[in-house]
């Protein structure tokens, strides 16, 4: 099970490469020759970095829809659009594809996000101005999502 952590800023060069941060190669040591896969966010414009192992757990349930349903085809079909499978090049650094920096308004500072299971890759401007909008009201969030939840020990 991969659990992943931090937020690194970085820089993408002319060709559309990004170092990949140290701390997250040691997080991923023992996935990092299994390749990943690169997606459009849901949610807000930015791109979700899977691990090949945590993208077939993603789309196990996907693949779990009754494709006799129209809004699942539609689903599935939209939920994999610009899907990518990336590998990390010799010099550790990620190659994003021209269509999906374009889509996600990536520039040059981009902010590689660990979100538990996956990595989600912004435009440092888009990550800082929708953290800085989005903390404001963390505290209810927090409560509403968490506040049912028990621990295991407890």
């Amino acid at each position: 099970m991969t659990r992943l952590f931090g937020v690194h800023d970085q820089k993408v060069d002319n060709k559309g490469r990004v170092l990949f941060p140290s701390a997250l190669k040691r997080q991923l040591s023992s996935e990092i020759q299994n390749g990943f896969v690169l997606k459009k966010g849901v949610f807000e414009m930015y791109l979700e970095l899977y691990p090949m192992s945590e993208w077939m757990k993603e789309i196990d349930g996907v693949d779990k829809l009754n494709r006799f349903d129209e809004e699942n085809s539609e689903f599935i079909r939209l939920f994999m659009d610009g899907i990518r499978i990336l590998e990390l090049d010799d010099a550790g650094r990620l190659l994003i594809p021209k269509d999906l920096m374009i889509w996600a308004g990536i520039e040059k500072d981009v902010v590689l996000s660990a979100s538990i299971s996956r990595i989600e890759i912004w435009d440092k401007a888009k990550y800082d101005e929708n953290i800085s909008k989005k903390s404001k009201g963390f505290s209810k969030l927090a409560q509403k999502v968490m506040g049912g939840v028990k621990k295991s020990s407890e």
